[in-house]
């Protein structure tokens, strides 16, 4: 069972977040909030694991709220202006909804957190192998031509082919690989510094929360693109740029 708080200042709203909530039965609200300072002060006493926040809100903004907790639960935010979502991911909240919310939106939100909050159980007790030199967060990049690069796991570490790659997706400070394979891998490392160290040539950042493999692009849409797996991956409008420079206008077949 996880412990959850909600925090927006309207009613209507916090209603719809307490009824989704009531079909989850792994989740206990704890608290609702009309306001930032309310959540502040509430949190500042009380251990939660999952904060549902508006951005927007009297007193004390959302992305204020989770910037100002030393340690702070894991954020979902929830807002009207999309505009908030490159700041929210900039303090590594685990997802960022748009209203008005619908359930199997916020149930994918909610699945994203709980996979999360798991994770971290499960990685408290690698403890040891940090200590014995296994160090668990990181990547080490192999030279551009071998075309593979490696993880470190709680076994060691694992070779994983750059063509297997379909996509990165971030948890937050973790970032989970996913392969052709249907096999995911998780590195305890944001997706910003992933971005530094992997092969430029062949992976492009094309949303707060997602690094696509090129080799597998097969279709650019207005809001997102599609994979080789036919699975369909959002892109954010910061990005689109990007894309359109380095992937499609120099590919792009044109009339003289």
């Amino acid at each position: 069972m996880y412990t959850c708080l909600i925090a927006d200042d309207h009613v209507v709203e916090r209603d719809l977040i307490k009824l989704f909530l009531q079909k989850i039965p792994s989740l206990q609200l704890v608290a609702e909030c009309a306001n930032g300072l309310e959540a502040a002060a509430f949190l500042q006493k009380n251990q939660v694991d999952i904060v549902f926040s508006d951005v927007d809100m009297p007193g004390l903004l959302g992305t204020d709220l989770a910037k100002s907790l030393r340690t702070p639960p894991v954020f979902i935010f929830i807002s009207s202006f999309p505009e908030y979502a490159a700041e929210g991911f900039n303090i590594d909240a685990i997802d960022f909804m748009s209203k008005p919310l619908r359930f199997d939106r916020f149930l994918k939100g909610v699945n994203k957190a709980v996979e999360y909050l798991e994770l971290k159980k499960q990685l408290a007790g690698y403890a040891t192998l940090q200590e014995s030199g296994i160090v668990l967060e990181g990547i080490d990049q192999a030279p551009e031509d071998q075309g593979f690069f490696f993880i470190k796991d709680q076994k060691g570490y694992l070779k994983i082919k750059e063509e297997d790659v379909l996509y990165i997706e971030s948890m937050g400070d973790f970032s989970k690989i996913h392969t052709l394979q249907q096999k995911t891998h998780l590195v305890l490392i944001g997706l910003k510094n992933l971005e530094l160290q992997l092969n430029k040539q062949k992976f492009l950042r094309i949303h707060k929360q997602y690094i696509i493999n090129l080799q597998h692009l097969i279709a650019v849409l207005h809001n997102g693109v599609v994979l080789s797996n036919n699975q369909e991956i959002p892109m954010s409008n910061s990005y689109k740029a990007a894309i359109q420079e380095q992937v499609v206008q120099k590919n792009l077949l044109k009339r003289f």
